[in-house]
Formats: C-alpha cells, sequence, structure tokens
C-alpha cells in the first residue's frame, strides 16, 4: 500500500518533535510534512491575519518554531542575530548577536541557515560561518568560527547549508570549491560544547561551480539504522553517524559534466529511499546501502523535470516536483510513474520549498502568493493567497496557523491562539 513508506518514516522519526513544533527547517518529520488538521486555506494582507511582526531584511532561513516560541535567523545592516519571538503575540522576547560582516548576494544574504532546536537549546549556524549555542532564556552556551578552524567557504553563491540536528547531534556540511581548492567536508558536532566529534572529508571529481551545494543534510535507513545523507558535487553520499566514514556514494547526476551544475534543492528519504535532485535533471532515486560506488547497483528510477531550487516533497505515496517555474509533477514514490505532469500554477520565481499539512500543499513563490494545491493524484488548485512582499523562505504551520517570512514581515495567518 502506498501508504506504508509514510507510516514507517513518521514512526522512525516521531522522537524528533511533537508535531505542532517545526524544530528545524524540514519540520518535525525532517520531510516537509506535518500533522496539523486546521491549517488556514485562504487569507490576503488584510484577511485572516492574527499578527504580523516587522523584519529589517529578507532571509532564505525558515521560522523554528518550538512551544510558543519561534526562532529566526535575521540579518539587520552589517548585523547577524538571533531572535526569539512569542508565537502568541509577535512579542520579541529577546535578540542575541551572533556576529558581524553580514552582505548580500544575489537573492540572499548572510541569514540563510535555519536555526535548529529540540526544546532546551537552540543553534544558529550563518552564511560567514559563525555557529552559536543559546539556551532559551537568550543565554550564549558556546560558540564556533568554522572558516576560522577549517578554512575560508568557497560557494560561488555564499553559504546556506542548514545544520541538522539529529539524536543528540548537530551534523554540517561544506560542500564547495568554486573559489577554494579547500577540500569539501561533512562533520559532526556535541551540541552541548560545540566540539568537533569527526570531520570527514568528502572529495568528488566536480568541476568549477558544481561542488558547491547549498543543501542540507538528511537520514535515511538501512535496515533500521539511520546513515546520514549528503548531496552536492555531483554525488550522493551516505556516512556513518558514529564514525563519518563514507559508506556509499552514487553519482550521475551531471552527465555531460556541466561546470555550473551547483546543487540547491536537498535530498529527501523515506525510509531507505533516498530521493536526491541535481540542477533539473535527472533527479534520481536510490536505495540506501551497500557499500562503494551503487550507482548502478542501487538506482530505483530517475526524473527528467526536478527543481533546481524548492526540495521536493513525499506524502509517503507520492512524490511532488514543483519546479522554479510553478510547473508541478505528482509521481509515484515507489516506481517513479507519472500520475500528473507538467501543471501550472501562476508564472512566477519559486524558490521556497513547499509544506504539506491538512491534506493540501503550501507552495509559496518570490512574489508573496501561496498556491494551495490538493494533495493526491489529481491537480487541483484550492485557494490562492496573495501577501505582496518578497518571500524565499518556506511556510511553518504550527497549531492551526501558518507562518510565512517575507521581505518586510513575519505572517502569524489564522486566528489568534
Amino acid at each position: 500500500m502506498k501508504l506504508g513508506i509514510a507510516t514507517v518514516a513518521i514512526c522512525l522519526l516521531a522522537s524528533v518533535a511533537p508535531a505542532q513544533n517545526w524544530p528545524q527547517w524540514r519540520g518535525p518529520n525532517l520531510n516537509l510534512t506535518s500533522s496539523e488538521k486546521n491549517v488556514p486555506l485562504k487569507w490576503s494582507d488584510e484577511d485572516n491575519i492574527a499578527w504580523k511582526l516587522p523584519l529589517p531584511s529578507r532571509s532564505g532561513a525558515t521560522p523554528i518554531i518550538w512551544g510558543h516560541r519561534i526562532f529566526l535567523n535575521v540579518a539587520d545592516g552589517d548585523n547577524l542575530e538571533l531572535w526569539c519571538v512569542d508565537k502568541r503575540d509577535a512579542k520579541i522576547l529577546w535578540k542575541r548577536p551572533i556576529a558581524s560582516g553580514n552582505y548580500k548576494i544575489n537573492k540572499q544574504n548572510m541569514s540563510s541557515p535555519s536555526p535548529v532546536t529540540d526544546g532546551k537549546m537552540v543553534w544558529v549556524l550563518t552564511g560567514i560561518g559563525i555557529l552559536k549555542a543559546f539556551d532559551f532564556e537568550g543565554n550564549e552556551v558556546w560558540s564556533r568560527d568554522i572558516q576560522k578552524d577549517y578554512g575560508r567557504f568557497g560557494l560561488n553563491w555564499g553559504y546556506a547549508s542548514s545544520p541538522l540536528l539529529f539524536e543528540n547531534a548537530l551534523y554540517v556540511q561544506v560542500l564547495h570549491g568554486m573559489k577554494t581548492h579547500d577540500p569539501s567536508y561533512v562533520m559532526r558536532l556535541d551540541p552541548k560544547t560545540g566540539k568537533t566529534l569527526w570531520r570527514t572529508l568528502r572529495p568528488t571529481q566536480a568541476i568549477r561551480e558544481s561542488p558547491d551545494s547549498y543543501s542540507t543534510p538528511i537520514i535515511a535507513y538501512v535496515d533500521k539504522r539511520p546513515q546520514l545523507i549528503v548531496s552536492g558535487g555531483d554525488i550522493v553520499t551516505a556516512h556513518d553517524l558514529n564514525s563519518g566514514e563514507e559508506l556509499w556514494r552514487a553519482g550521475g547526476f551531471n552527465p555531460s559534466n556541466n561546470p555550473s551544475f551547483r546543487t540547491i534543492a536537498s535530498t529527501m528519504a523515506v525510509g531507505d529511499m533516498v530521493y536526491t535532485p541535481t540542477r533539473v535533471r535527472p533527479l534520481q532515486v536510490y536505495r540506501a546501502g551497500g557499500k562503494g560506488d551503487v550507482t548502478d547497483t542501487r538506482r530505483v528510477w530517475t526524473f527528467e523535470n526536478g527543481p533546481d531550487v524548492p526540495t521536493p516533497i513525499i506524502d509517503g505515496g507520492y512524490f511532488y516536483s514543483i519546479n522554479d517555474r510553478g510547473i508541478v509533477w505528482c509521481l509515484d514514490a515507489k516506481t517513479g510513474n507519472e500520475v500528473y505532469g507538467s501543471q501550472r500554477m501562476k508564472p512566477a520565481i519559486y524558490s521556497a520549498s513547499p509544506v504539506l499539512a491538512a491534506g493540501r500543499i503550501y507552495v509559496v513563490n518570490e512574489e508573496g502568493l501561496t498556491t494551495v494545491l490538493k494533495a493526491g493524484p489529481t491537480f487541483e488548485i484550492l485557494a490562492e493567497n496573495h501577501l505582496n512582499d518578497y518571500t524565499l523562505s518556506t511556510p511553518v504551520p504550527s497549531e492551526g496557523q501558518l507562518f510565512i517570512r517575507t521581505e518586510h514581515f513575519l505572517w502569524c495567518i489564522g486566528k489568534k491562539n
């Protein structure tokens, strides 16, 4: 049955956080889905708004929620800050400095990585490599400068990967090559102290800009044992959580060896199924496991209309790919067979990743329009909701409300709680 994959994934990841929380950018189940039932369907910039909080600038970082607290990575002029906001009334509980030296490059600035939390502490990484830990009262617990420790970031458009929090460990990837000869690497940190527990180099044959990856690591399972999955540099790799050892790798993501095949959309995983985008084509699906190069032995299916920037979403039975122009495909998640394809939302640029909640898919474009699609085998637009403000950030459902971060505001959509 198609729902079987989703059931396994939710059971395996249920310990991450209660459903009403959104502790990291992929959400409580690490798959951009929520069990929320009463998420708002319709709104505008004047209707069905509980509150809106003014913000000093845009950001690609997702709002992170635990209980009544929202955490935001914020760029304010030259400064990068962590904000803690009361979810009930938009009161700013505290602001803490992370670093100076913010700068804008293309669409993004150095606040792009999303924070992560476990309900007791919150960790925030910046595009200039400063990683800090705070408790819920805003006290700084520790600080790291990753560039100082391991060399300057060398991505063409600035560092933007978010940390992954899993089973009391932080995982950070630095995959680069356009502006550096330093090696790419992945590392595991102790969340209590910030100490590096392991750091593993990740060599590839990618050239020029193709080593650069703006994606975030994910967890897949092989025989119920978790593996760290990292995508970028024309390959996807799996790593042992305890040692960082590379377990397997798969290629085929850049068959023409295009020098500008940087990776933006992140890998998604359901059980042992690993769904890895590249720069549009080919998106490839592998079954995690094996040893060494598994390109030809573990591939399940491929897709030639993958996204470039928005991360795809999987509800267990269906795989949804939404590209940068707002064109939607729905595939069978197990086989890759097309359920429907090439269906268009409003023409615009789409950079934020979609979220699935209440049987609906919420998709925000850069103009601040949220299109609400019916989840399932039939393409149907249920609503189009305008906020009329520039948007890069993934929307977040929580306790019957929807939180959308635009350039000038954080919006709380729905009834006041």
